[in-house]
């Protein structure tokens, strides 16, 4: 069972793009999960799940960071939500496949997680939510075990080095990096356990 593989911890990819690199002061523009199934004691990848997000109020959008992701705010069909409903949109969705597994939690799966796991967590904190389904510190980071398996750390190398399709057009968007994410933790997971 999945909740025997890390300590009761489901894992959930997840990948943002933001406004900046500073939790506090820059919105989170997109959230993607993308679930971590698993049968026959193989993981694979579930459904991702995604929302376009109105900037928070009082957040900053930087403008390099609109050029470097492609984000067009104010486009017609972008549909963005305000973050307090996605994340718990997103929280039904993965306390709903922990409770499938057994898990107690889930761990955030990302690739430099670290930086995905200071802005969800700011975005908990600023919208009031009192019970994230996540791990506060801990993640599982596809960056090292990239260099484990493949020795190297950028996810279109790793993906590369491990014969997983890679589009650099569709890269940063949190839907398609959340899921290629996910299809790298599966496979380096699946080899190594």
């Amino acid at each position: 069972m999945l909740k025997n593989r890390f300590r009761k911890y489901l894992p959930v990819v997840v990948d943002l793009e933001t406004g900046g690199f500073n939790p506090q002061q820059n919105a989170i523009l997109e959230i993607a999960i993308t679930l971590i199934e698993e049968e026959n004691n193989e993981l694979f990848v579930g459904d991702t799940h995604r929302f376009h997000l109105n900037p928070h109020p009082g957040l900053k959008v930087e403008e390099e960071s609109l050029e470097f992701t492609k984000i067009k705010l104010d486009h017609p069909l972008r549909n963005a939500v305000d973050e307090d409903y996605a994340l718990k949109e997103l929280f039904k969705i993965i306390n709903k496949t922990k409770n499938k597994y057994e898990c107690s939690r889930a761990i955030l799966v990302g690739h430099n997680a670290h930086f995905d796991s200071s802005f969800l967590n700011a975005a908990i904190e600023r919208n009031n939510i009192k019970r994230s389904p996540f791990h506060p510190f801990s993640v599982l980071d596809t960056v090292t075990l990239g260099a484990l398996a493949t020795n190297q750390t950028v996810l279109a190398r790793i993906c590369e080095e491990l014969k997983i399709d890679y589009d650099s057009k569709e890269a940063h968007s949190a839907a398609y990096d959340s899921n290629v994410t996910a299809k790298v933790f599966c496979e380096i997971v699946n080899k190594y356990s």
